[in-house]
């Protein structure tokens, strides 16, 4: 007897919320691994367990001979495959930088069945995605799986490919790129390459919101920061907007961050409520955090119909709301520890506020509220609220532009001892 309808569903959805652990799990051990082989093994493995299937496998593209090759296979019983651009479906994906998903392979006319026939193995399924480059949007390769045991490749599937595939792109040209680097032994150029792919990471454009203004500034202390700030889209239309800090600055918390980032990504695909979004986040990143490493986050959503925020705030301050009309400087309340101080840590969402016009929320990282001048005087939170209310009719980018030049005059010395970040979000007047 054939499963319903509604069970069918049910049992897609579990294997989707499995792939996405498992991709969770596979990004966080990406941002850590260093290996290219390790990578690709790591990616082609998983990628396999999180869709169900018989076999995966990962061409990488050999740009001098303009062909790709198998690189890395769960199964294979010859010693290399390798496919020019355009010749069968790996080839095609390649030439095309498109995703084929193939429910009948033996009825599909570019498919070649010559491995088949070679290794007895009979390729049913396929689904396959090409592999870009994060930077230059080069091709890299192709991941490829074959013959899901549940039936046919669904359009979850084709989601989490693509989810593979970004982070397998990322990992890979990262790797290429560190080799580079090392190749030449130039370490100064390493840092400054580790500024450029985390920059990546940053949002390069603000979201258009009608009725809202945003602005923003990023500064690491070194080349890479523990800083990160993002905007997502949530699934029922809400801006999620994400600001966090990881102890710490240079190498080893920018990695965490991109760890964190990762996360918070593909989860935010899935989750609305802000409360339980943050708790996922912190319990699958919490085993990572080591050596008394925490992470201080805010994240906020906001309505853009019905101009509702609310928030999650694991103890990162400052979280700053202006109430244009009194004049008033409100705290964005601390709901939890900074995350990776505890396991499984319970997290509240944040008092409900509505977005009046005028309304200005600031959210920043403490190294600008800490940084201190050669007096060792420090800035401090109350100095930051002084130049948001004395200037508050400015426009959010003119305003940020004004704290950023108060906080040169405050430490004039270019190198700063802490990462920065400032976001900005305001509520048009008009």
């Amino acid at each position: 007897m054939s499963s319903s309808p509604e069970i069918d569903f049910q049992q897609q959805a579990e294997q989707h919320l499995e792939g996405l652990n498992i991709l969770l799990d596979v990004t966080n051990k990406l941002a850590q691994e260093q290996n290219l082989s390790a990578i690709l093994k790591l990616v082609t493995e998983a990628v396999c367990a999180a869709h169900h299937c018989d076999r995966a496998s990962l061409f990488l593209y050999d740009e001098h001979r303009q062909d790709l090759y198998t690189e890395v296979v769960t199964e294979l019983e010859i010693s290399e495959i390798r496919r020019e651009l355009g010749e069968s479906i790996v080839g095609w994906v390649g030439k095309h930088r498109k995703m084929l998903n193939v429910p009948d392979a033996y009825a599909e006319a570019r498919w070649d069945r010559s491995v088949d026939q070679k290794t007895g193995f009979r390729t049913e399924t396929i689904l396959a995605c090409p592999i870009l480059s994060v930077h230059e949007d080069k091709l890299l390769g192709v991941l490829q799986v074959l013959n899901k045991k549940t039936g046919v490749f669904t359009e979850l599937d084709e989601k989490l490919i693509m989810a593979f595939a970004s982070h397998a792109g990322a990992a890979i040209e990262r790797q290429k790129l560190i080799e580079q680097v090392r190749e030449k032994a130039q370490l100064e150029s390493a840092i400054e390459l580790g500024r450029e792919i985390q920059t990546s990471f940053l949002p390069t454009t603000m979201p258009i919101i009608p009725q809202y203004e945003l602005a923003s500034w990023w500064e690491p202390a070194e080349s890479v920061s523990g800083d990160y700030y993002d905007f997502v889209k949530l699934p029922d239309n809400r801006l999620g907007i994400m600001v966090a800090d990881v102890s710490g600055h240079g190498v080893g918390p920018s990695l965490i961050m991109a760890s964190f980032r990762a996360m918070f990504r593909v989860l935010a695909r899935n989750r609305s409520r802000v409360s339980k979004l943050f708790h996922l986040i912190s319990e699958s990143i919490y085993p990572d955090l080591h050596d008394g490493r925490f992470i201080t986050a805010i994240f906020v959503a906001i309505c853009p119909s019905t101009h509702e925020l609310s928030f999650t705030n694991a103890a990162h301050a400052p979280a700053l709301y202006l109430e244009r009309k009194t004049g008033i400087i409100h705290d964005l309340e601390t709901t939890s520890l900074p995350i990776g101080v505890i396991p499984d840590m319970p997290i509240k969402p944040g008092t409900l506020r509505k977005i009046q016009p005028g309304d200005l929320i600031v959210l920043a990282t403490d190294g600008l509220i800490e940084l201190r001048n050669r007096d060792n005087e420090m800035f401090g939170t109350e100095r930051l609220k002084s130049i948001i209310l004395e200037n508050q009719e400015l426009p959010a980018a003119e305003l940020r532009d004004l704290i950023r030049s108060r906080i040169r005059e405050f430490h004039p010395d270019p190198h700063l001892p802490d990462d920065i970040t400032l976001l900005l979000i305001e509520r048009k007047s008009r």
